[in-house]
């Protein structure tokens, strides 16, 4: 709830006291989209409540589209996924600390300021979803990780949040990044070393004989079968990173179109705690929800969710 606290340095809140049963609706921005297990989660925890609130989907990258969303007086929220999370932020009318550390913002809220003016906040909940899904499947995991290593696959959005998480909660020696754009990687490494300095980052070059031995290993990218050299590169790191003896905790974000990836699969065939993208969307959805509706969800909601998902997964 430590969020849901800060949320309210940028205003009060935009809630009466018929908010349940005012048809507010928040939304999914992004392309493509039509995968997304974000309605479900979404939809089902506000009939659990229950609540007159909907959530859609709006798929498309048209700021315009976007813009004309956030000022319609029912919307309440928005989920920010990709490519977006990057571009949609100069709409806003000011982020949070968390997100703009990051450089990705993936969920909006409203909150009203002294004039009585709707704010539109932008902030990051992956890096909370990502956080609470890692200590749901292994809640010691801060302890053992702490001074070792980390690898990051990808350099977009998400692979931003999961840096973020890893430095802020899990205390590792240092993060390598492989991902198949040097020139992203870069430009994501660069902004980390002017926001959070102290962190330790560097990039798997190919021409580098680094043996990793991480505790972490997260995945960030879509689960295509490898084309490219720089693609087979990225995959070949993984793969000798899951092979040494000391097994730690693999998180892939990515759940489409089967939540067992071959990282997920390869990871849980060598022996490692396996957090899956559909445990990953599920806290983030959690977490947007205690912006928007400033409640927790309750144990039985949670539990309706879960039963939701795991009847498609």
């Amino acid at each position: 709830m430590d969020a849901l606290d800060r949320s309210y340095t940028y205003g009060k809140s935009p809630l009466l006291q018929n908010a349940l049963s005012t048809p507010f609706k928040t939304y999914l921005f992004g392309k493509p989209i039509s995968h997304s297990l974000s309605p479900l989660v979404q939809n089902t925890m506000y009939q659990q409540i229950p609540s007159e609130w909907t959530f859609h989907l709006a798929e498309t990258t048209d700021p315009k589209v976007f813009q004309e969303t956030i000022s319609d007086q029912f919307c309440i929220g928005t989920s920010i996924t990709m490519p977006n999370k990057l571009s949609f932020q100069p709409l806003l009318d000011d982020i949070t600390e968390e997100a703009r550390t990051m450089g990705s913002v993936n969920t909006t809220f409203v909150r009203i300021d002294q004039s009585g003016k709707r704010k539109i906040i932008g902030t990051n909940t992956d890096c909370l979803g990502i956080r609470d899904a890692i200590l749901q499947k292994c809640p010691d995991a801060a302890e053992k990780a702490k001074d070792k290593v980390a690898l990051v696959t990808g350099a977009g959005g998400a692979a931003r949040s999961a840096i973020y998480a890893l430095w802020k909660w899990f205390s590792p020696s240092k993060i390598y990044v492989v991902n198949r754009l040097e020139s992203e990687t870069r430009e994501m490494m660069d902004w980390f070393r002017r926001s959070i300095p102290e962190l330790v980052i560097e990039i798997v070059m190919p021409a580098a004989a680094v043996m990793l031995e991480p505790f972490f290993v997260i995945g960030t990218i879509p689960d295509f079968e490898p084309q490219s050299q720089e693609e087979k590169f990225v995959r070949s790191t993984n793969d000798r990173a899951l092979m040494h003896s000391q097994k730690g905790v693999v998180v892939d974000m990515c759940y489409s179109p089967s939540v067992r990836t071959y990282l997920y699969a390869s990871a849980e065939r060598e022996g490692w705690n396996v957090v899956s993208g559909v445990d990953i969307v599920v806290r983030v959805c959690l977490a947007q929800q205690i912006l928007w509706l400033e409640r927790a969800p309750d144990k039985r909601g949670i539990d309706e969710v879960l039963a939701a998902v795991g009847k498609i997964h």
